[in-house]
């Protein structure tokens, strides 16, 4: 089969897999009041429809706040809008103010999930081809198998197309922002990222690498020459972005004001359901929500997060690769994750992305990340009826990586990028076989999730500790997340610059 086969073949099968997954049940499927995340999407096309925009935001007779309220940035509501139009165009009462409320059918579930793949179309799948084809090394072939593992991430497929949500967007624009700050189109990165920004708030994970690295690029063209210039037109670049994306808003105070309110309530306390991060997973021995006060609680949080972070931000300055880019991002979603504010199971998916982008480097246990990443979303893919494609999903990952990557023989220190401690290891601890020991730790997970999986799908937990399978799940995961976590911060800290990265950032 030629390269080009490959590749057509390649999105094909992608496509296949997420129209497949999209037959499927939906968050909230035929269970009132609230319905659930599906509803929370056509619930905003309703509101964006037929209200004008200063009362998008605002608690009103029509539109009640406590019913799937608008808590977006601008650019949601936007697309919200523009698919309400074509909704419109074939059913209006799928928009119908209030009467709208709840609405299921099979055309309707047709079209809201088509708005899903297109948006994927238009935005995601296309930065993964392009990235892959722009900074896989290798063959065309393995630009494509690498392309292919990415669109084959079940975590993404399953909760856009199946649970229902349009991650892909945030997504993709983030992916569009490194693809071009890996081709030193700076300016146009800068904008992508900001649509992603103004797209979903949660791309906050990924804001500290972005701001980082150009910080550092332009420190070492000299604020007083070229430097200064790129910082200017940087900052130009944000100002415009946020402005277009803002500007009905920016009008009037107190609808800039309402906005940032119901993008960063503090009311809704530390976590959210079975969460794999650390407050969640210490609530199980000590009740932080109970403990601490909401305010405090945000400032440990936050406290807590920046720390994690520091030790990558801080060398992606002083060293601004795009290699220590793509890792700092990794580093700094999983700080988001583990010690933030407010998080939910689905934010798995910003720490994900950039994991994917590290497939080509570390395909081992970037492979192994991204299992985990789904897994830890099993309670809630089990609440929404998604059982059969997360095992099918999730098995069809597992054999492109190993089919088409080969990533069961890419455990050696080098392959592992531990190098520079190679010689401690062999110093302090020569009887460990780090090729061996990654694969059995490996089996040992893989075999675990599958476990983990099986109990939580068929058994019944005992009636004193109802929530034992999905807390089972969370603190499996978050012990992985720590570990990723640790492992990916020591990789970023000990890589020594690379001379095209330098050359190429100068």
């Amino acid at each position: 089969m030629d390269t080009w086969s490959f590749v057509a073949l390649s999105g094909l099968l992608s496509l296949i897999v997420r129209w497949t997954v999209s037959l499927s049940s939906y968050s909230g499927a035929g269970k009132p009041p609230m319905f659930g995340d599906y509803e929370a999407q056509r619930h905003w096309q309703e509101v964006t429809f037929n209200l004008p925009i200063h009362k998008w935001y605002f608690n009103s007779t029509d539109n009640n706040l406590l019913y799937w309220g608008l808590d977006y940035p601008p650019l949601t509501a936007y697309h919200s809008l523009l698919c309400a139009y074509v909704a419109h165009l074939v059913n209006p009462d799928w928009v119908a103010l209030k009467s709208s409320h709840g609405y299921e059918s099979q055309a309707h579930k047709l079209f809201m999930r088509a708005t899903v793949l297109a948006a994927d179309l238009i935005v995601y799948i296309p930065a993964v081809f392009m990235y892959a084809f722009y900074f896989c090394e290798g063959s065309s072939k393995k630009k494509a198998s690498f392309a292919l593992s990415v669109l084959l991430f079940p975590g993404l497929i399953l909760i856009d197309h199946g649970h229902f949500q349009y991650n892909c967007v945030s997504l993709g624009f983030a992916l569009w922002g490194i693809f071009f700050i890996a081709l030193q189109w700076d300016i146009l990165g800068s904008f992508a990222f900001c649509f992603a920004l103004n797209y979903k708030q949660m791309e906050l994970y990924h804001s500290l690498p972005f701001f980082c690295y150009l910080l550092g690029k332009c420190l070492r063209k000299g604020l007083k020459g070229k430097g200064l210039i790129l910082l200017i037109k940087i900052a130009v670049s944000v100002i415009m972005s946020f402005a277009l994306c803002w500007l009905p808003f920016l009008l009037d105070t107190q609808q800039s004001l309402q906005v940032l309110r119901r993008l960063f309530p503090v009311d809704r306390g530390l976590f959210e359901d079975k969460v794999a991060n650390t407050w969640c997973s210490l609530s199980v021995l000590i009740k932080m929500k109970t403990l601490l006060l909401p305010q405090t609680q945000v400032q440990l949080s936050f406290a807590a997060t920046l720390l994690a972070a520091l030790p990558s931000c801080t060398k992606l300055i002083f060293q601004p690769t795009i290699s220590g880019f793509r890792l700092s991002l990794v580093n700094c979603s999983f700080a988001f994750f583990l010690f933030s504010f407010q998080v939910h199971e689905k934010s798995i998916l910003l720490a994900a992305l950039p994991v994917c982008l590290l497939i080509p480097e570390v395909p081992f246990m970037a492979t192994w990340c991204l299992l985990v990443s789904t897994f830890s979303m099993l309670p809630l893919l089990l609440k929404d009826g998604l059982l059969l494609p997360y095992i099918v999903t999730s098995l069809a990952f597992l054999l492109v990586s190993i089919t088409l990557l080969a990533v069961s023989g890419l455990t050696s220190v080098d392959d592992l990028k531990l190098t520079p401690l190679a010689h401690f290891i062999r110093k302090c601890a020569a009887w460990v076989k780090v090729e061996s020991l990654a694969k059995s730790l490996f089996m040992l997970s893989v075999v675990s999730m599958a476990v983990l999986s099986v109990m939580s799908a068929t058994l019944n937990p005992p009636s004193n500790l109802p929530d034992l399978f999905p807390v089972a799940v969370s603190l499996f995961s978050y012990l992985h997340f720590l570990a990723f976590f640790i492992y990916f911060s020591a990789v970023h800290l000990l890589e020594s610059p690379n001379k095209e990265d330098q050359k190429k950032v100068s």
